[in-house]
């Protein structure tokens, strides 16, 4: 059996054979995209076994499985058949026992990694058991899976795909080629359509105009894009130019360093195709320019160049421009926050492609009908609309089906607040597909995760290249650093990014295609100036927010825009604040309750290190961590609030009272004159004598008497003296300020020990009185009140 270009392959297949022949098991994992030959290859090895005598058992994952059907069917197939399969041990030995019956065998798993993670994990398990029988397991799977030995097929050399497509021209191979990557399968079909076609089409001019990139958006098809400059260096009609040149602007988007040329490439077609007056080529290389050139200032001109890419594919009878100009249609109707315009857009976009019978426009409308539900809050239908992307895309052959989904999920983490978990996911992107920011969405998610640190270090090295860019992910990566900004960044930062935003105002935040949307633009500008200190501006950008977010019905929006509005009004506290920042944070509280989001609204609550007693009307507001206490006007608050606002520090009894003036305690009298204090002296003396009496005669209860009275004498002396046992002098006024300071302090302690008993404990241990004040914070407190 001969594979072109599969010869090392072939060889580990063979080699599984000998362990099956020589009763010891084993398995080999062969990966690849679509069209690597990885059906060819689970042919060959089922002709090897069979010409060796050994059993072929066949099974294959599809796109619609779900946990361990795959593995059921294999079952089924061994004559083990039963109860469906589980995840646990059992059932993994019912495998085994399957695998070990009978003589050597070939078990030949075709897209494994279709069938689920559950089928993959199982995989993992029964490859680690193979040795104990003489079955050998051949598993093929699109993505690598982790497990060793594993081989992976990529694209044929360009002289072994020669051989593959002998009868085309030497021009022709070179662009089959490029085209496809290499990929066997791809070339097979792409060579069967230049066969079809008139003797006088040009291979390379067809091909370049034809074949669909295999990249994932942002990234590069090399080859295609080579072929498309190929293609641009030969004579053409200006219709087929423009048509070359657009696509090829197109394609140079996932080239940050490619704005001038993209630009330029895409004017002159512009030109010749307005000149040629085609409509059909018109509707194409505007559609075309909007992709080359897509800049987040221009929603206004997205939707009237949609309108003419409509108007003109109608007039051309080309249904896939006119589908295309829809969508563009959709997206700018997003962005300018339009969502019930847009939606009407997207459903006549669904049904031009229902009435095409095009699979690749469902899986589109699916998707942007799985993030309109998680706008709005319906995140049961999200997460299932998701799940129905990542199978029907595949089916449909969507190039980053992977990657469309897995956003569809992040989008709806992150709106349930599970950030932690998309650190990973976004930095690995970054690496993947550097000069697109990527790098911007994960400091986000470090921020909202609570790692700080990292997040302000990438705000500084992400800011200058971020400001000076553009593209589709532009408004979104810029809006992902004003949340890191707006907590650790520095105020010329936050002002940056302010600056960037504003134009923007009273649009939403839309990404790309409108697959990702994170929120009106007005609520990132809330936070920024609110970081400011301008609270004035951030109430009034995040009111502007919140009256974008009720009129779409985005309520997950809403609610956390809701909670950032009750940070910004407390912290003004101006006239009726208050109330409303209760209002806002009761109102979001009901609403992340509703939608399963509680947890969220911990981040917006003021941090756990930060309490607050702040006057409320004619009453005080206390709030401490999760405890929140309302207090009737009182002296001691007063003198609480005096004290919290500086801690650390000793204030004098008159000071306090007086609300910090600072009057002069006037000398006064000694606390105790002489006689007293010799009459004081002779007494202990007296009762000395009596404690060592009541001690030799074992008296306990006259001995804790004498001691009693005893501490007291001493403990009044102690208050008369003061430095090297001088006599203290008694100011009357000083005096009255700490009985009366002291009483009404710890009388106001007292009753927000009833309301809060957390905060009452933590003032009890924190509060020193006497002749000077002072507020200590005890271990466990929060390092600063706000009052």
């Amino acid at each position: 059996m001969t594979l072109i270009g599969r010869r090392g392959a072939l060889a580990a297949v063979e080699q599984l054979l000998d362990r099956a022949a020589a009763g010891t098991g084993g398995h080999l994992i062969v990966t690849g995209p679509p069209g690597a030959g990885k059906t060819a290859l689970t042919h060959a090895a089922a002709e090897l076994a069979h010409a060796r005598g050994i059993p072929v058992v066949h099974a294959a994952g599809r796109g619609d499985d779900s946990g361990l059907l795959i593995w059921d069917r294999l079952l089924g197939d061994l004559g083990a058949g039963g109860p469906p399969l589980g995840d646990g041990s059992r059932d993994l030995e019912r495998v085994v026992r399957a695998v070990a019956r009978g003589g050597p065998r070939l078990l030949l798993l075709d897209d494994v990694d279709r069938a689920g993670t559950a089928a993959v994990e199982f995989l993992a398990l029964l490859a680690s058991r193979l040795g104990a029988g003489a079955t050998v397991l051949l598993a093929m799977a699109e993505d690598p899976l982790g497990l060793t030995p594993e081989i992976r097929l990529g694209g044929l050399t360009e002289p072994e795909l020669a051989m593959l497509t002998a009868d085309l021209p030497t021009e022709a191979v070179h662009a089959v080629w490029l085209a496809s990557g290499g990929l066997p399968g791809a070339a097979i079909a792409l060579a069967g359509e230049l066969a079809g076609l008139d003797a006088s089409a040009d291979a390379v001019i067809h091909l370049a105009l034809t074949t669909p990139s295999r990249a994932e958006f942002l990234d590069l098809d090399v080859g295609l894009i080579r072929l498309l400059e190929a293609a641009a260096g030969r004579p053409l009609p200006s219709p087929t130019r423009a048509r070359v040149l657009a696509r090829l602007a197109r394609e140079l988007l996932g080239d940050p360093s490619a704005g001038v040329r993209r630009r330029e490439l895409i004017d002159e077609a512009v030109t010749l195709a307005r000149t040629a007056g085609d409509p059909g080529t018109i509707a194409e290389v505007l559609d075309c320019r909007l992709h080359a050139l897509w800049d987040p200032a221009a929603a206004d001109e997205r939707l009237t160049t949609a309108s003419e890419i409509v108007e003109q594919a109608r007039r051309a009878g080309d249904a896939v421009a006119e589908r295309r100009g829809l969508f563009w249609r959709f997206i700018a109707l997003t962005e300018l926050g339009e969502l019930g315009d847009a939606e009407a857009a997207l459903t006549a976009y669904a049904r031009t492609g229902e009435l095409a019978g095009d699979a690749e426009t469902a899986v589109v409308v699916l998707a942007r009908q799985a993030m309109l539900a998680t706008v709005r809050g319906r995140f049961d239908v999200a997460a299932s609309l998701a799940a129905e992307v990542a199978v029907r895309g595949r089916r449909a052959g969507i190039t980053d089906t992977d990657r469309l989904a897995g956003s569809l999920r992040g989008s709806l983490a992150a709106m349930r607040g599970e950030y932690a978990s998309l650190v990973d996911p976004w930095q690995d992107l970054a690496r993947r597909l550097p000069g697109h920011f990527f790098e911007a969405t994960a400091a986000r998610a470090l921020a909202e995760s609570g790692r700080d640190v990292e997040a302000g270090l990438e705000l500084e090295r992400l800011l200058p290249a971020v400001l000076a860019g553009s593209g589709p992910r532009w408004l979104g990566v810029v809006a992902d650093l004003a949340i890191v900004a707006s907590r650790v960044g520095e105020p010329a930062d936050a002002q940056a990014l302010y600056d960037a935003l504003l134009p923007y105002q009273g649009r939403l935040v839309v990404w790309g295609g409108a697959n990702t949307i994170t929120g009106p633009v007005d609520d990132y500008l809330g936070r920024l100036v609110a970081r400011l200190g301008q609270l004035d501006q951030a109430v009034c950008h995040l009111d502007g927010a919140a009256a974008l977010e009720q009129r779409i019905g985005a309520l997950p929006w809403l609610a956390y825009t809701l909670a950032a509005r009750a940070r910004a009004l407390s912290a003004r506290d101006g006239a009726g604040d208050r109330s409303r920042a209760d209002d806002d944070l009761s109102r979001a509280r009901s609403i992340m309750e509703r939608l399963g989001m509680a947890g969220v609204l911990a981040a917006f609550a003021p941090p756990a290190d930060e309490w607050r007693l702040r006057r409320d009307g004619d009453d005080w507001r206390l709030d401490a961590g999760g405890e929140t206490a309302r207090l009737r006007d009182m002296r001691g608050l007063w003198y609480l609030r005096a004290l919290l606002a500086a801690p650390g520090q000793e204030i004098a009894a008159l000071d306090l009272v007086a609300g910090g003036a600072g009057l002069r305690v006037p000398d006064g009298d000694p606390v105790l004159d002489e006689v007293a204090r010799t009459s004081y002296r002779r007494r202990l003396a007296v009762l000395d004598e009596q404690f060592d009496a009541a001690d030799r005669t074992g008296d306990a209860e006259r001995a804790a008497a004498v001691q009693e009275e005893r501490t007291a004498l001493l403990a009044e002396l102690r208050r008369a003296s003061g430095l090297g046992g001088r006599p203290r002098a008694q100011a009357g006024e000083a005096e009255r300020a700490r009985v009366n300071a002291t009483r009404a302090l710890w009388a106001t302690v007292k009753r927000v020990e009833s309301a809060a008993p957390l905060a009452g404990a933590h003032l009890r241990a924190s509060l020193h009185t006497g002749r000077l004040f002072r507020y200590q914070p005890a271990p466990g407190g929060p390092s600063r009140w706000n009052v």
